[in-house]
């Protein structure tokens, strides 16, 4: 069966496909679908649309690839009022990356307004420009941060969550204390169990992608056929590759803490035919 590659893959767009005036984004570490939008201004579903992307393509963006930017966007720091700016003074042992994932903007962006290359080596005591709109967006009350975390910021990617009675003849990957679903842009359930137990497949597949995700920490999506894709999130180490085939029951990897509620959480979606379903009702050997 072939892979969806709409759903696991960017396509990688041609300098010559795209219109001189329309921007493009080149995806670096740390940035998402969201991020960018963000730091553009303008809408997440104008930039899925753009990309001819579904909201399952925000957990495969790569390193490198190009993201088409709709028109309406601010291209170039000269068209943004000095106004929209704050200053942020670089604390030791702060990175470009800390700081962009604080303020919730992209590293490049960071760097684009501060007119920096990607060899320039932050110093404490620099003073970084960040826009008024990242700041708004910020808690007055977060205490700044102490250096870098090596688990990101879950927040880049929203997930309101609305917790349900747990059905307790419903096999989950792990052992369920808590089984709550997310309710925002993306669709699956959020499933509390114990920090570092196993997280087993529920059902034999391949797996076509395995490596981190910002905000998910370790994630691993196995195909299954039917058109189903199985998409196990919040692991802390894999214990599978891209091209292993995995049994029901298999070892995927080992759970992890949530960087946002410090909870150990396994974040499962399901998708048939590109379409989402409630995990509770995907098919289990």
């Amino acid at each position: 069966m072939r892979v969806h590659h709409s759903i696991l893959y960017l396509l990688l767009i041609s300098v010559a496909c795209i219109a001189a005036e329309e921007p493009v984004h080149v995806i670096q570490r740390g940035d998402t679908i969201y991020s960018i939008a963000r730091s553009y201004g303008v809408r997440v579903e104008d930039v899925l649309s753009l990309n001819g992307m579904t909201d399952t393509d925000v957990l495969r963006i790569q390193v490198g690839q190009r993201i088409r930017i709709p028109g309406n966007a601010q291209s170039s720091v000269s068209s943004v009022p000095a106004a929209a700016f704050t200053e942020h003074r670089v604390a030791k042992g702060e990175t470009f990356y800390g700081i962009a994932r604080r303020y919730g903007i992209t590293l490049q962006s960071l760097r684009n307004v501060n007119q920096v290359s990607e060899s320039y080596i932050l110093k404490e005591g620099d003073v970084l420009r960040i826009p008024t709109t990242a700041v708004a967006g910020t808690s007055k009350t977060s205490p700044a941060p102490q250096g870098d975390r090596s688990t990101p910021a879950a927040g880049t990617v929203p997930r309101l969550t609305e917790t349900r009675p747990m059905d307790a003849s419903i096999r989950w990957p792990v052992k369920a204390q808590e089984v709550s679903y997310m309710t925002g842009k993306l669709n699956g359930v959020v499933v509390v169990g114990e920090k570092s137990e196993s997280i087993r497949n529920l059902i034999q597949g391949t797996v076509v992608s395995a490596g981190p995700y910002r905000g998910f920490g370790k994630v691993a999506i196995i195909q299954v056929a039917g058109g189903y894709l199985y998409v196990y999130g919040g692991c802390e180490s894999l214990s599978v590759k891209v091209g292993d085939r995995v049994a029901s029951g298999t070892e995927l990897g080992k759970l992890g803490i949530d960087a946002v509620s410090e909870k150990p959480q396994l974040f499962l979606m399901v998708y048939r035919n590109n379409n989402p379903m409630d995990p509770a009702r995907a098919p289990r050997a």
